[in-house]
């Protein structure tokens, strides 16, 4: 977790209950409108994801006779 997304979970936990649902949800509108379908990946699962792909051992999806 990076240090910005830790200190914004010790800010919303110095608020009252009802505060931290009001930002909870706030947060949760701006992902959906970000990417409403959770497709998107973030920086990190990129990299992630980009070093899976160079694994010998992964195999593509598209690379399987499924049936």
């Amino acid at each position: 977790m990076s240090e910005r997304t830790l200190q914004m979970a010790e800010m919303l936990e110095m608020l009252p209950e009802n505060d931290q649902n009001l930002a909870f949800e706030i947060i949760r509108k701006l992902v959906l409108a970000w990417d409403p379908d959770f497709t998107k990946l973030t920086p990190k699962e990129r990299k992630e994801l980009e070093e899976a792909e160079n694994d010998p051992q992964y195999i593509n999806h598209n690379d399987i006779n499924w049936d």
